[in-house]
């Protein structure tokens, strides 16, 4: 029997189709299945335990070291103004003139009065030799002695009171130039020529102030104090250096006084209606940049902590209750989120208290693209620009920002 070709042919070619139908989805399969993605690269920080200095940010106000208000100790009309207002003077310096024809005259007064006890005083001591000869060869009376004694001693004491006199008519000849009880930088002139300015008035004609060195006065928390005091106690933080604490100043403007300063005292009582304790340090001013009243931010190391642990603040975060969290990697390059207690602030730098260890690996960036458990690749961060946060190099930054976590 014969079979019919075209069948064949045709069945083979749906066949053959077919196959290739089969082997062409099978591909596509295969192509559709993308491969795993790597896992996502985050910049890590080796937690490494350093030396950290208390620092404290107080606010303050500016003072001079000494401040004299400038006074006339005689009354009279004021003939010249000798200073330059907001110049700079020195202890003795001449600062105002007063009419001084009233002393001159009574100088010269003072001086006739003393010459006049003085011819007194001469006449009545050759009175006294003379009796007393007298009364060597019994021609003179006891009476008679006794009296030119007396006559000798009452002359005596107008030569005094007379030379008294002239001293006082001097001094207030001299008190007419007024003059600069110390040095500093003098004020505006309260007074002018033509006044009339009087011993025993109430107001003063100028102010000098002395600023340089300065005082700046500035207070911190009663309960801030001892709590540092405490931790001092306990061992967990250390004295400053010896010497006293350092104290700088940061401006109202945000930058850096140059020249540090040195803490004199704090007060031994507490205000009782801000329970603040005053403190007070002492700075050079050799530029006369700082000027009473101004305001400044004092920064003064109080403590060291040996043993921080200080992490960038950007890798902080915080959850719904407001704790503060870090991711962490562990041993298998996991990241595993973990909770954390953080303190002050030291830079730009957050000081953990609770939570991380030495040779933690926290991460600093690209901890948004991953997950508690998610596997990462670790590399080590290296800041742009970055500021190093205080250290046991003695840089200053504040420590009392509010605690956190």
């Amino acid at each position: 029997m014969r079979i019919p070709v075209l069948p064949l042919k045709l069945t083979a070619a749906v066949a053959l189709f077919a196959f290739i139908s089969g082997c062409s989805d099978a591909k596509s399969s295969a192509e559709a299945q993308p491969a795993a993605p790597p896992p996502p690269a985050v910049s890590v920080i080796d937690v490494v335990p350093e030396t950290l200095p208390i620092l404290n940010e107080l606010p303050g106000r500016i003072a001079p070291t000494r401040i004299a208000e400038v006074r006339p100790r005689v009354s009279g009309i004021v003939l010249e103004r000798v200073f330059e207002q907001g110049s700079l003077v020195k202890e003795g310096d001449v600062l105002y003139r007063i009419d001084p024809a009233l002393f001159r005259a009574q100088v010269a007064s003072a001086e006739a009065t003393l010459k006049r006890a003085q011819a007194v005083q001469l006449q009545a001591r050759q009175q006294a030799e003379r009796q007393g000869e007298l009364r060597e060869r019994n021609v003179s009376s006891g009476q008679q002695f006794d009296n030119a004694v007396a006559a000798l001693a009452q002359a005596d004491a107008d030569v005094a009171i007379a030379t008294a006199g002239l001293t006082t008519a001097q001094l207030n000849l001299d008190y007419a130039e007024i003059t600069a009880p110390i040095s500093g930088r003098i004020g505006r002139a309260m007074v002018t020529e033509g006044a009339l300015v009087s011993a025993n008035g109430p107001e003063s004609l100028a102010t000098i102030q002395q600023i340089d060195p300065v005082y700046a006065d500035f207070t911190q928390s009663a309960n801030e104090l001892l709590r540092l005091r405490r931790a001092l106690e306990n061992g967990a933080l250390t004295t400053a250096e010896a010497g006293g604490a350092r104290v700088m100043l940061r401006l109202d403007d945000g930058s850096e006084y140059a020249h540090p300063g040195k803490l004199l005292f704090l007060e031994a009582a507490v205000d009782a209606t801000t329970g603040q304790v005053t403190l007070r340090g002492e700075f050079p001013n050799p530029e006369g940049d700082l000027l009473p009243g101004m305001y400044v931010r004092v920064l003064i190391e109080q403590g060291i902590q040996q043993n921080a642990i200080a992490i960038p603040q950007q890798a902080i975060q915080r959850d719904a209750g407001g704790r503060s969290q870090v991711y962490v990697v562990n041993d298998e390059n996991l990241a595993e989120l973990r909770t954390v207690r953080v303190g002050r602030v030291a830079g730009d730098r957050w000081v953990v208290e609770e939570g991380l260890k030495s040779g933690d690996k926290v991460i600093v960036e690209g901890f948004q693209k991953v997950r508690p458990g998610a596997a990462v690749s670790a590399q080590t961060w290296k800041p742009q620009d970055a500021t190093p946060a205080t250290g046991s190099d003695g840089s200053t930054e504040p420590a009392s920002k509010p605690k956190a976590g």
